[in-house]
């Protein structure tokens, strides 16, 4: 040996297997960067391909500096960096702490033999490093071949829009992010377990076990709780640093999770996606109620139709409004079929304490549009042709806005039957066609034949956006997936490594006679101590993260939109962490049961 560094490679084969779950850390922070940035350089160059394609003089560096988009979509990707950096900083910290406690002897030893604090520190800095070799390349690859997977969706799956974006491209950009990623976040995170490791001495090597290098002795509370469940809460918060290590990496998990499932509700209303939405429409020319009612069951017939829908509509409608019929208006009457009201229900457009069983009565019922500008609620009476009517309900958006506003106009809608006992008028004004897969080019002009030119036909398949909206969910539940397997990762190598650090000492409690299942005890209220305190951190900050991205991105841009407790979130974040926790402990406990007594006497 030529060195005390060409231990490195040594130990590394010797604890392949405790730092195999580290090395699956860093790949995955690494492939995440990689990908973020590679797809946000595609991005770019997508957006260059559409405008160059328009404007002739036309320039990369005009780009980067006057698009909107160009700069949003790099201010994610650092956000997104950022973020990534700082989850992969806690569990590779974490790791490494962990490892430096369960090898107390081993640096003892070195310091004993000469090796100086200095040359200690490089040595658990290049062994930190030394896992970077296998993590940040199959991290890179991963991360390259995710993005030529994502572009390949977007350019042949989605739609017209994605038609110019690059495939098979390396982004070096990416590529750099990631290396960068890897490598700075390794350094950090073996910062301070190398300063601790230099401090062992030879004596506290020899006169201390692994479990309580940095915990000051403490009295253990068992009023409450049994003593071996004492004992693990006790092995959790006795080393402050350790604690605020893991549980924070346990939060940083957490409040990625909540941060992210925001985007979920942006992509909802950014591309809204209605069942009742339609392909194709026919409407009068004077935008009267002149489409004859007949036509519906013609339309029905021809081949690729799977649904068929219409509405009546009258507008600055005179009514007088209030609980006391006192204030008169105008509003705007809009009839709804079975099929358009049963999708209100479908979509969950109505707020609470909505009936929309009313709606199917012969009574006088109707549904609002309206905001908090006028005083029109669920429950009021309104006045209309003369005949009293009751509010049966009310949407939580206006769906004939762009941006879901009714600005302050009210607008009732009506059953078929109503709308005509009110106005009398049996044609309808807007006529919508849904079709299938099947219907081709040759049944648009056999509709085409049936109008005649009496009315104003739209044809809108290539503005559907439904394939956009599910490729942009796909993408966004495709980064939750990775978060919630890097979590599960971290809380895996977390507890492994804390378990290991403590192997002599639950040998030693097996040797005086503590049984199996009071070793899983102790090990699993260990787990769910940090997990307990991790989920508690991550929820408060995570929350508070999560109601600023929604106003920054939903509500500043919607004025409907509402921040709520996303208590679904929160169920799955509960349960997730349960169960994390439970497979956590499994094979350190199966470790320990499997562990000959006699083994760990021999070691002490």
């Amino acid at each position: 040996m030529k060195s005390y560094l060409s231990l490195i490679p040594i130990s590394s084969k010797i604890h392949k297997r405790e730092n195999r779950l580290t090395i699956m850390c860093i790949t995955c922070s690494v492939f995440l960067v990689t990908a973020i940035f590679s797809m946000a350089e595609m991005g770019v160059r997508m957006e260059y391909e559409n405008l160059a394609s328009t404007h002739a003089d036309f320039s990369m560096d005009y780009l980067l500096q006057n698009s909107s988009t160009v700069q949003n979509l790099f201010s994610v990707a650092i956000f997104l960096f950022i973020l990534v950096s700082l989850a992969s900083i806690l569990m590779i910290s974490s790791s490494i702490n962990s490892t430096v406690v369960r090898r107390i002897k081993f640096f003892g030893m070195m310091s004993c033999i000469g090796m100086s604090k200095k040359q200690i520190k490089t040595f658990v800095r290049l062994e930190a490093l030394n896992w970077c070799k296998v993590g940040i390349p199959i991290g890179l690859v991963l991360g390259i071949l995710c993005t030529w997977v994502l572009c390949g969706i977007l350019k042949y799956f989605v739609g017209f829009e994605f038609s110019t974006i690059p495939m098979f491209k390396i982004s070096y950009i990416g590529i750099i992010s990631g290396v960068v990623l890897g490598l700075v976040t390794v350094l950090i995170s073996s910062n301070s377990p190398a300063k601790k490791a230099s401090k062992i001495s030879p004596i506290t090597a020899v006169n201390t076990n692994s479990s309580n290098l940095e915990n000051k002795p403490k009295s253990i509370n068992n009023r409450f709780l049994k003593i071996e469940t004492a004992l693990g809460v006790n092995h959790a918060t006795s080393g402050k640093k350790n604690m605020w290590l893991m549980s924070g990496s346990f939060a940083l998990s957490i409040i990625l999770f909540l941060a992210f499932s925001v985007l979920i509700d942006f992509v909802e209303h950014l591309v809204p996606q209605f069942s009742n939405s339609y392909n194709l429409s026919i409407s009068s020319e004077d935008g009267t109620n002149s489409v004859d009612r007949n036509l519906i069951s013609k339309l029905e017939k021809i081949n690729g139709v799977e649904k068929v829908f219409a509405r009546r509509s009258v507008f600055d409608v005179p009514t007088k409004l209030g609980e006391n019929l006192d204030v008169d208006d105008k509003v705007n009457l809009i009839s709804y079929g079975d099929f358009d009201l049963e999708c209100l229900e479908k979509d969950d457009l109505l707020e609470k304490g909505s009936d929309l069983s009313k709606m199917f009565t012969d009574r006088n019922y109707v549904l609002t549009i309206s905001d908090d500008k006028n005083n029109v609620d669920i429950g009021d009476r309104i006045l209309l042709n003369g005949k009293n009517f009751e509010i049966a309900g009310r949407l939580k958006l206006n769906p004939f806005s762009q941006d879901g506003a009714s600005d302050g106009k009210v607008t009732f809608i009506t059953s078929d039957r109503t709308f005509e006992n009110i106005t009398g008028m049996s044609d309808y004004s807007l006529v919508m066609i849904k079709t299938s897969r099947e219907f081709s080019g040759q049944d648009v002009i056999s509709i085409e034949n049936l109008l005649n030119n009496r009315y104003v036909f739209n044809d809108m398949r290539d503005q559907d956006t439904s394939a956009t909206f599910f490729a942009f969910k796909l993408f966004i539940y495709g980064f939750l997936a990775v978060i919630i397997i890097v979590s599960v990762l971290n809380i895996m190598n977390s507890i492994s490594m804390s378990v290991s650090a403590r192997m002599n000492q639950y040998g030693s409690m097996r040797a005086i006679g503590v049984s199996n299942k009071q070793i899983v005890r102790m090990i699993s209220s260990e787990a769910f101590t940090y997990s307990l305190c991790g989920c508690v951190l991550g929820c408060v900050i995570g929350l508070t993260i999560s109601k600023f991205i929604y106003d920054f991105l939903i509500s500043s841009h919607f004025a409907y939109a509402k921040w709520t407790l996303p208590v679904t979130s929160l169920v799955f974040i509960f349960l997730f962490v349960v169960g994390a926790s439970v497979l956590a402990v499994y094979y350190p406990i199966k470790r320990i049961c499997n562990t000959d007594i006699r083994d760990t006497i021999n070691e002490l």
